[in-house]
């Protein structure tokens, strides 16, 4: 298993993270990439803890993943089933696993003050946390994907199910954009990977 773990996470994190599965007995499975979720946590049949978390994310996103998914288990077995999945139970135990990988051993010094600063609430997935999902983003292994932010308005952009959008205006915090081939306008997050269309 550590020498498994090494291949996805940091090398500093893998003792530690090797104890904290089998701490808290969980099958971890790494799995081909899925589009909507970087990881996921169930209570399989007879009670086992199952983690899948995508092959596909960079060490330091992997890393992250795992520990954010240990922790519902955590929550769970601390606060019960009643808790909000990333209520204020889930949000200070991901914390406490969290904070003894943020160092300089394990994450880029860039990283670190991201790190600190999104740990302190942190969201259901860091990918809503613009600044500190992009800056995970230059670690991926191939990297030709634009963010909506990124793009100026007028851009045109396809999304994975082959759909394409034109980036019209932002409003609060999202980004209207129109479906060119229907005409309906759809909201997207700032930091939604898209294939920028060129020209």
């Amino acid at each position: 298993m550590n020498e498994t773990l090494a291949r996805y996470i940091p090398e500093h994190a893998v003792t530690p993270v090797f104890e904290l599965i089998v701490a808290n007995q969980v099958h971890l499975k790494i799995v081909n990439e899925r589009f909507t979720r970087h990881g996921d946590y169930r209570k399989g049949i007879g009670g086992k803890h199952e983690i899948t978390v995508n092959a596909s994310l960079n060490k330091y996103r992997f890393l992250i993943t795992l520990i954010h998914e240990i922790s519902h288990l955590v929550a769970f077995e601390k606060f019960g089933r009643n808790i909000k999945p990333h209520g204020n139970e889930w949000k200070y135990t991901f914390q406490r696993m969290m904070v003894p990988f943020i160092r300089p051993e394990i994450f880029p010094g860039q990283l670190l003050p991201l790190l600190a600063r999104h740990f302190r609430n942190p969201s259901a997935s860091s990918d809503t946390d613009a600044t500190l999902s992009l800056a995970l983003k230059q670690f991926d292994a191939e990297n030709d994907k634009n963010y909506v932010f990124e793009l100026p308005y007028g851009s045109v952009f396809r999304i994975r199910n082959g759909k394409i959008f034109k980036k019209i205006a932002l409003r609060t915090k999202r980004y209207e954009c129109l479906e060119i081939k229907t005409g309906k306008i759809y909201l997207f997050n700032p930091n939604a990977e898209v294939e920028l269309i060129p020209g």
